[in-house]
């Protein structure tokens, strides 16, 4: 019997959770594929903001965000770290390349500190991983909230690797093919590029052999271990492929401000990708980059729509925990898990309304 075929005998919940056994569906809507033409032609409806500051920065986050949906989605592993092991390789990207910080910075070309800075992040993760999987549920987030402070603080007080609290500016971006890639239509495609790897690597892995097992794991261990799977393997495994993505997502957020500071790590930024992925919904890949849209748009304008009523700034992220409760009350699977239920109701509807008519 296969992997796919074990991991598909699962009692009970695996029969009541579609919505992550079937991630097939992201790819046959017609609404993704309107999306991903809208993304393409981007560049020829909107301006370098727009493009840069909405719409690349919400694909970079949803990258963060995704690696996590694929955690807690297929996993059912909750990860707090997941932004701490982007920051080891947006860190370790300014360290072995060349920045403003030239008593710091390496200054090895990008196509060689770039890998190598994944490579790193996603060890990190890994060995993170391999901590957290011997623990379950609040436990399991406790140790990974416990490393991304624990590397906040690292990176705020050492001077000799990550600068201290200054962190390091005028981190170099890549240039080739006589083509600055930091460039906003450039560097947007290579964003655009990147996520649309990532989201299809996500759902590829979900349905193939590894995948179902790592459901199996999540919906019962002890049936997955009793049919000779190692659960800890697969859990860890998980964790590798995570963070190789979040890490990913790290490297582009750097090239994106060019430079990289304990700020961009904190414990408030990791929650943040926790709620972009639970709003989003972390039953389906795209969830993740529609919770990171929404939190970016209400990032950028409610911030300036409050300071305009004479209110402080910061309270937006007031109107992001209200919208989260609000989704974690009505709609326990996100904008995605409500807008499946609204069209199975509107079909339901419309079934209805035709036996009536042919009644």
């Amino acid at each position: 019997m296969s992997i796919a075929q074990d991991a598909r005998l699962q009692p009970g919940k695996s029969a009541e959770r579609p919505a992550t056994a079937a991630p097939t569906r992201d790819f046959g809507h017609p609404a993704v594929w309107a999306v991903a033409v809208l993304l393409v032609i981007m560049p020829l409806i909107a301006n370098g903001f727009f493009l840069i500051e909405i719409f690349g920065t919400s694909l970079i986050l949803g990258i963060v965000a995704l690696s996590l949906m694929f955690l807690a989605g297929y996993g059912g592993m909750v990860s707090l770290m997941q932004l701490t092991i982007a920051g080891l390789a947006g860190y370790m990207t300014a360290v072995l390349g060349a920045s403003g910080n030239a008593n710091i910075s390496l200054g090895w070309p990008w196509w060689l500190a770039t890998p190598m800075a994944i490579a790193l992040a996603t060890l990190f993760g890994t060995i993170g991983g391999t901590l957290a999987v011997r623990t379950e549920g609040i436990y399991t987030i406790m140790i990974t909230l416990a490393i991304a402070s624990a590397f906040y603080y690292f990176t705020n007080q050492n001077w000799a690797i990550f600068n201290g609290h200054t962190g390091i500016n005028s981190v170099v971006t890549p240039h080739f093919l006589g083509i600055d890639w930091r460039a906003d239509i450039a560097f947007y495609y290579v964003i655009l590029a990147v996520a649309a790897l990532c989201f299809g690597a996500v759902s590829y892995l979900a349905r193939a052999p590894f995948g179902l097992a790592l459901q199996g794991v999540r919906d019962n261990p002890r049936r997955m271990a009793t049919l000779g799977f190692n659960v800890n393997a697969h859990r860890i495994a998980a964790y590798a492929f995570a963070s190789c993505i979040a890490a990913l997502g790290g490297v582009l957020q750097v090239w994106n401000y060019r430079q990289i500071s304990p700020g961009s790590v904190g414990v408030e930024r990791a929650i943040d990708i926790l709620i972009i992925a639970v709003v989003g919904g972390t039953s389906r890949p795209i969830g993740a980059f529609v919770g990171a849209l929404i939190f970016v748009l209400l990032r950028t304008f409610t911030l300036d729509f409050l300071v305009a009523i004479g209110l402080d700034g910061n309270r937006f992220r007031l109107l992001i925990g209200l919208g989260f409760l609000a989704i974690v009350l009505f709609s326990p699977d996100g904008i995605v898990g409500l807008w499946e239920r609204l069209r199975g109701w509107s079909g339901q509807g419309k079934a209805q309304a035709g036996g009536e008519r042919h009644g």
